[in-house]
């Protein structure tokens, strides 16, 4: 392990972080809020520590893959320690848990939080909040390889280890170019989403907050009542559309955008099964709830809105679902372990894997019937490896082990089944919002402290796909 170059790197994350702190920091001062010096003294203690370690320790060697997966796992656990501090020296989080919670639902874009009356935080802590969620959509790893020379070579494994899916599509020769690509995709859809979303009537700060936890399917709100405050249809249908943007493949925008056709989306098979599903949702959850809506457009929008918000991972509600129908909510259930498109800012197990695991299943049906039958796994019109099969079924079976031991451990600090198994489900999931307790209506506030930070973890496990934050954790990794 080049423990230099990993701390090196690492520093160079926190300089990152601090710079970003500038943002929230002139909100504060707009306002004039009682947030001002905790975000200038965070800044500062940021900037600080991540110039002194960048400077001390000078980068040596390449990134390999111990490097990549150290440097990524430990540095998004970095900055979300780092993240915290806003929230702690402005008094907004009453200690090291909740703060930690708040700062690592952000990054990892969950949108669970502990606050109970978000609309008395600070403008600037709120701002801060948001744009938290919007730095770990598309990744500060990918930003560092997209924007910082020193990365070179060991680029490949940094983009790998960070961006979600079992296929990372490499859209330009180089890396960094890819990861440059995806960043000014992600750019333009968050300016495009601001602009509708104020044209609508939405005050501009909202707007700011919401286009940055929309396409980072973060799903923070600067209001209690989450877009539901809104009572606007102009509103809750821009944001149903960019949540279904933001779970598709960033890579299938740039192949779009260069061929000047939507066919590309089209092609894609993933993109077809997320669209079929999305629609299948949305259909059988609106003809669940229909005696709760009137008919029409606002049974509609109220069903796609939700369906969205889950599979996407968003988070975001217009309406209190656990008082939806039981058939509603097994739908909404079942699609926090579906997710969106790999390679998208969406989280969850993601379409990509499930479209490869339901095809694998129909292949051993078809080799039962036809045994000496030469049979492949496709996906657009490709072979897909059988490594890569196997990796989508152990990564299904983690998932689901790591979620049925947590649930029992979530039980054990007090909460009801229902709460503790959706608690689990939103986390690992990077959902946000459960069931029971940890619901809609309600927030992570009561859990306890262990399972907050509990839960946090399992944050960062869902958001860098468990393999990532699990290899650090075989003894093999720290030999030579």
């Amino acid at each position: 392990m080049n423990i230099h170059l990993v701390a090196h790197l690492l520093g160079r994350s926190l300089v990152f972080l601090g710079l970003t702190m500038v943002f929230p920091l002139f909100w504060a001062v707009y306002y004039q809020g009682p947030d001002r010096a905790a975000l200038l003294s965070s800044a500062l203690i940021t900037l600080a520590s991540g110039v002194a370690v960048a400077l001390l320790v000078p980068p040596r060697g390449d990134i390999r893959y111990r490097e990549g997966f150290a440097i990524v796992t430990f540095g998004w656990l970095l900055v979300s320690l780092y993240g915290a501090l806003p929230y702690l020296l402005c008094g907004v989080c009453s200690g090291f848990p909740d703060a930690f919670f708040e700062s690592m639902s952000g990054f990892t874009t969950t949108g669970a939080s502990i606050l109970t009356d978000v609309e008395a935080v600070p403008k600037g802590i709120l701002f801060w909040r948001s744009l938290t969620q919007w730095l770990g959509g598309m990744g500060i790893i990918v930003f560092l390889v997209a924007f910082l020379s020193h990365v070179g070579v060991g680029a490949n494994q940094l983009f790998r280890a960070e961006v979600p899916g079992p296929v990372a599509d490499k859209i330009k020769p180089r890396i960094s170019e890819a990861a440059k690509i995806l960043w000014l995709i992600y750019l333009f859809l968050t300016v495009l989403e601001t602009a509708l979303l104020w044209f609508f009537g939405m005050p501009l700060f909202d707007a700011l907050c919401h286009a940055f936890t929309t396409i980072s399917t973060g799903g923070y709100s600067p209001r209690n009542a989450s877009i539901g405050y809104y009572d606007s249809a102009a509103i809750q249908w821009v944001i149903t559309i960019f949540m279904f943007l933001s779970g598709t493949n960033f890579a299938l925008y740039y192949q779009a955008l260069r061929g000047r056709s939507l066919k590309a989306f089209w092609r894609s098979d993933e993109f077809r099964c997320y669209f079929s599903v999305v629609l299948l949702a949305t259909l059988i959850t609106a003809v669940s709830i229909r005696s709760l809506f009137p008919g029409g457009e606002p049974l509609v929008r109220a069903a796609a809105f939700q369906v969205f918000s889950v599979i996407t991972t968003t988070g975001f509600t217009t309406a209190d679902f656990s008082l939806w129908s039981p058939v509603a909510q097994a739908v909404l259930v079942s699609l926090m372990f579906i997710g969106g498109c790999s390679g998208s800012t969406a989280g969850s197990v993601k379409i990509g894997r499930v479209l490869i695991l339901l095809r694998q299943g129909m292949l051993e049906l078809k080799r039962l019937i036809h045994p000496r039958a030469v049979l492949s796994l496709k996906i657009d019109g490709k072979n897909i490896s059988k490594d890569l099969a196997v990796n989508s079924l152990e990564f299904f079976f983690l998932y689901l082990a790591i979620a049925g031991v947590a649930t029992i451990i979530m039980a054990a600090t007090g909460l009801d089944l229902v709460s503790a198994f959706t608690s689990v489900a939103a986390t690992l999931g990077n959902v946000g919002p459960g069931l029971g307790a940890v619901g809609p209506a309600g927030n992570y506030a009561a859990v306890s402290a262990f399972g907050k930070v509990f839960l946090s973890i399992l944050m960062l496990l869902g958001r860098l796909e468990i393999f990532t934050v699990l290899v650090l954790l075989s003894p093999g990794f720290w030999k030579r």
